[in-house]
């Protein structure tokens, strides 16, 4: 029976990232449409939020500046040449700009797709900074991609690749994911738009959409259902975000159009037929039927998601908050025997967060922001290098691995035009709100400004280095407000709670919200203690096979370099496809096994001095010590996450 979808003008819950109900009020003369569902809370948008000094803040700064450091020449370069435009000047004196390489390269098909992520990372770094220079380089590229569009004069088609490409796709023929490559551009120009005010960039993507209505509204459903073999990312999504930002039905019915029977009737049955699929092809299909949940109101879109996330949490996540092998779900619950090199490609998790927004909102629970924790220090934090501000596709597992990262112009995998937005808006899900307060949901140094309830909080905390963060009410109205602070699931040891000073008792339990809520003062002060403690997590598949952890964070044995291939860890410029099926030529004699247990992990782990986060071994199978540290500062050298327990 084909699925019948509602084509009504309605519904505006969360543009991207999942903006408040007050930034839509501000901007209401850009919304064409309402919310269709209640939800529990709202986010802030990144202007309320600035960044203290921190790890995170500085990540946020090095990717800004690798964005930056990107000629607009060079990122033009192959959609001018596809539009058969001047590339090359004729002053013999001044010389253009080189094509860039890896997937941006003129001859590889997924060319196209890294300008995207960088209007959508440029946007944020705007929105969370204010710094004229991002707001410059995005007006810079959107003008060029509309001279481009344009010039090809093809309906409002924009791409670095010809039309052909698509028309291969809706035959059935082998081409390597126009779909998904359009996806990052239209998301990057709505993002253009909604988050530095870029209107050409809405004039823009208006104009491709208008190409993408006739061209694939004709189609039947067979038709339909052979182009979407073929991955297309969350171009469904982006449909759904330019329809509620215009309310044009034609948009609307452009994200239904691409709605995968195949993938998603079976999470909407509550069937897991997950394994073996391309986990980062499935996944922002979720975050679209989370957008046409949001506008439309139906539940069985609601079902898609929750039974989805579910699944995956439970079955298919490493201890670090990844999931996939070789980028497919394996078979469930199967962890221990899927600890390899090509672990955890960064996209994955980075669209899992985005699923992960989506339903903290719906009902605030706990459990979502406990997830969003754990994956955005373990994996997100670490996939940039602090060194160079490079970034890594795989996370690997495998014992005695190590991290390969990008170049700065040769790489461009879709794990690098990802981490342009990861790195680029660590303030999106620390703050929520509702009618009545606000939920401190991540414990990160920053400011809140919530103008519309008059409240300024500053966060300070140095955790999980320390276990104590710090809120200061800088300016509040004189009318009550709930503070809702996570109380993590893993703070088995309870919680410290003082306001001025004074102790308050905390009446709730780990793995809820601790409730404050008075009139509070210019100048109050919350301290939150949560006591941190070592423990193991197994695989759920084999006990004696286990990750060791200090409360949220996963700890890894530092390896050395020994063996490591002359280039590494960076990736060899001329081996686009070098990240995979890649040789870590492990040494025979790598410490892997620990003797520890869950009753004596405090005594087989002892605390270096003066090093925060930092463990030695008391006991190893051949005595040799060794150093845990947090798996997302252990950069530029093997490590070992999983070890054998005896």
């Amino acid at each position: 029976m084909k699925r019948i979808r509602r084509f009504l003008c309605i519904g505006l819950l969360m543009l991207p990232l999942g903006l408040s109900a007050q930034y839509i009020g501000q901007h209401q003369s850009q919304i064409k449409a309402e919310p269709k569902i209640t939800v529990k809370a709202y986010s802030f948008d990144l202007q309320d939020v600035k960044l203290l000094d921190s790890r995170f803040k500085e990540n946020m700064n090095r990717e800004g500046e690798w964005m930056l450091s990107l000629p607009v020449e060079r990122l033009l370069h192959s959609f001018r040449v596809n539009a058969g435009m001047l590339t090359n000047k004729k002053d013999s004196k001044t010389k253009m700009p080189a094509p860039l390489g890896g997937w941006e390269a003129l001859d590889m098909e997924l060319r196209g797709h890294s300008i995207g992520h960088l209007l959508s990372g440029l946007s944020f770094q705007y929105a969370a900074t204010g710094n004229i220079l991002f707001k410059k380089k995005i007006d810079s590229l959107v003008s060029g991609l509309a001279e481009v569009q344009t010039t090809l004069n093809e309906g409002g088609y924009l791409s670095a690749f010809p039309q052909n490409y698509i028309d291969r796709n809706i035959q059935g023929k082998s081409v390597w994911a126009p779909w998904y490559t359009l996806h990052k551009i239209v998301a990057g120009l709505i993002d253009a738009y909604w988050y530095a005010g870029d209107t050409q960039a809405l004039d823009v993507v208006n104009k491709m959409a208008l190409w993408a209505y006739q061209k694939i509204s004709p189609l039947n459903q067979d038709q339909l259902a052979l182009m979407l073999r073929n991955e297309f990312g969350g171009m469904n999504e982006a449909w759904y975000n330019l329809y509620s930002i215009t309310g044009n039905p034609e948009h609307k019915k452009l994200g239904d159009l691409f709605y995968h029977h195949a993938v998603l009737d079976p999470l909407a049955a509550g069937e897991d037929k997950l394994n073996k699929m391309h986990a980062n092809t499935v996944i922002p299909k979720i975050t679209g039927e989370a957008r046409a949940y949001e506008l439309t109101g139906d539940n069985r879109d609601k079902a898609i998601v929750s039974n989805f996330w579910d699944n995956v949490i439970h079955n298919q996540t490493y201890v670090i908050g990844s999931n996939s092998d070789k980028e497919h779900f394996i078979e469930p619950g199967k962890i221990s025997k899927f600890i390899t090199g090509y672990t955890g490609e960064t996209c994955n998790t980075y669209n899992m967060l985005k699923v992960t927004r989506h339903l903290f909102t719906w009902d605030a629970n706990v459990k979502y922001a406990d997830y969003y924790e754990r994956a955005l220090y373990n994996h997100i934090l670490g996939q940039q290098d602090p060194k160079t501000g490079m970034v890594c596709y795989f996370t690997p597992l495998k014992a005695g691995a190590f991290r390969l990262y990008s170049t700065r112009d040769s790489s461009f995998w879709c794990c690098v035009g990802s981490g342009f937005e990861s790195q680029s808006k660590y303030g999106e899900a620390i703050y929520y709100h509702n009618d009545q307060g606000v939920y401190v949901n991540l414990f990160i140094p920053s400011v809140l400004t919530w103008k519309e309830r008059g409240l300024k909080l500053r966060q300070e905390t140095t955790y999980p280095e320390d276990a104590t963060t710090h809120l200061t009410i800088d300016s509040a109205s004189a009318e009550n407000l709930t503070l809702y602070i996570r109380y993590p699931g893993w703070a088995r040891n309870g919680a410290t709670v003082k306001i001025n000073g004074k102790n308050v008792k905390v009446n709730q339990s780990p793995g809820s919200y601790i409730t404050l809520n008075r009139k509070w003062k210019t100048g109050d002060k919350v301290e939150i203690t949560y006591p941190i403690t070592l423990h193991l997590e197994p695989t759920p598949d084999n006990p004696k096979i286990a990750a060791v952890m200090y409360g949220p964070v996963v700890l890894a044995g530092e390896m050395g370099t020994e063996a490591m291939p002359a280039h590494a860890p960076y990736h060899d410029a001329t081996d686009p496809y070098q990240y995979y099926d890649y040789d870590y030529n492990v040494p025979a004699n790598l410490v892997r096994s620990l003797k520890i247990n869950e009753e004596n992990v405090a005594e087989a782990l002892k605390p270096v001095n003066g090093e925060p986060l930092t463990f030695k071994t008391i006991n190893t199978i051949n005595g040799t010590p060794v150093t845990l540290e947090p798996y997302y500062n252990l950069h530029r050298q093997r490590y070992v996450v999983y070890w054998d327990l005896y």
